[in-house]
């Protein structure tokens, strides 16, 4: 009896992992999806999915004849039912464990908004949430997905990918907004959402094309251009650069970046900024609310332009500091303004600043906080410390003769 036992407990435990498999998928019957895009057509959504193709991505000499990738487009009434109607241009079931970037076209975002066409996204365990997720800047997701952008990536949405995240490491004018990081905002009630911008430039119909990819002048490329600020779920305008760096000064997403200033005669310094870190405090101050956002910042001198510049002088270091200062504020005013005057959104998380600092009052402000944002009083102090100034103190250029 014992024995028997014994063998059947045995048995049990060698099963067991046999039942890993059952969910098992091959891959040569799966069309893996690396970016995905929404849009309206009419009442119903339009999804779009760049497809890979294995045979040209693996090819290492001469090329293959075909495009590494292809994009597929289905309409219905939901984006499941779009997503399933692929099947009908696709042999393959499209994969999206492997989605890179997400696409939402301007239209949708600003009509409808874009919290419904999240929920299945975050619903099918199939996705992963560390995917990018971007807005179509007046054109659609289609188009975006379609353009074949630069030779030195065969996929574009992967390039697409390390632009984004490039650009924010080193430029700073766009944010890397992930699938949880999204959701957060719009659920947050002293917070609404901000996603970077991406546009078409030139030629759509012949960025469709591989040969685009093949000039030394592409004829269409895919641009990083300014950022959306959303009102809850819905897109009430852009950002330009100089805005969109500002409210990353103020939400703390400035790793590093340059800055230009004037020299005194003619000329220009660029200082680039190392290393940033921003807090914003909320207070409430006789029944209003404010917020108090200190930036500090250490920077290196990367460019002078101008000979009578003399950096080995302490004076000359503050001033320049006090430019760079200055220039860094007024950036950060500018998306201030936007955001308050012509939006009326919280793009900031200030919201959740006077939360934190006195809940009582948050309790009460919080179902008209539009109102309140709008006349909230923002204290910007901004502090830049220059580290290094290179290898020389004064430019050769003042040694040029005339």
């Amino acid at each position: 009896m014992k024995h028997k036992v014994l063998m059947s407990f045995v048995l049990i435990i060698l099963l067991v992992p046999l039942t890993g498999c059952w969910n098992r998928r091959e891959l040569n019957e799966l069309a893996i999806a690396v970016a995905m895009g929404i849009d309206k057509s009419g009442e119903q959504y339009q999804v779009s999915a760049q497809i890979v193709n294995p045979g040209e991505i693996v090819t290492q000499k001469g090329g293959g004849t075909n495009s590494p990738i292809v994009t597929l487009t289905s309409t219905g009434d939901s984006m499941m039912e779009a997503v399933r109607k692929m099947t009908i241009k696709s042999p393959r079931k499209i994969y999206f464990a492997h989605l890179r970037l997400f696409v939402i076209g301007e239209e949708l975002a600003r009509e409808e908004g874009i919290a419904k066409t999240l929920d299945l996204i975050s619903r099918d365990p199939e996705f992963r949430t560390d995917f990018f997720i971007i807005v179509a800047k007046e054109t659609t997701a289609e188009q975006v997905l379609k353009i074949f952008s630069i030779p030195l990536e065969k996929i574009p949405a992967n390039k697409m990918f390390e632009s984004l995240e490039t650009s924010q490491k080193v430029w700073a004018v766009t944010a890397t907004q992930t699938l949880d990081e999204l959701i957060s905002d719009l659920v947050a009630a002293g917070t609404n959402p901000l996603l970077t911008g991406v546009e078409v430039t030139g030629d759509p119909a012949r960025g469709e094309k591989r040969e685009n990819i093949q000039k030394t002048s592409p004829q269409a490329i895919l641009k990083i251009n300014g950022m959306a600020a959303f009102y809850k779920d819905k897109l009430v305008g852009w950002l330009n650069e100089d805005e969109s760096k500002g409210a990353n000064f103020i939400n703390d997403k400035v790793k590093s970046t340059v800055v230009t200033v004037q020299c005194p005669k003619k000329g220009n310094i660029s200082v680039e900024l190392i290393r940033s870190k921003t807090k914003v405090s909320g207070k409430v101050v006789n029944g209003r609310p404010e917020v108090d956002v200190t930036v500090r910042t250490e920077a290196n001198v990367a460019e002078v332009q101008c000979g009578e510049v003399d950096l080995s002088k302490t004076q000359t270091i503050y001033d320049l500091e006090t430019k760079t200062e200055q220039a860094i504020q007024s950036d950060i005013e500018a998306a201030l303004n936007k955001a308050q005057k012509d939006y009326k959104s919280d793009i900031f998380g200030f919201g959740e600043a006077i939360h934190k600092a006195d809940p009582a009052y948050w309790k009460k402000a919080k179902k008209d906080w539009k109102k309140e944002f709008v006349n909230l009083q923002a204290n910007i102090k901004v502090d830049v410390k220059i580290r290094r100034i290179g290898t020389l103190s004064k430019s050769f250029l003042n040694e040029l003769k005339e």
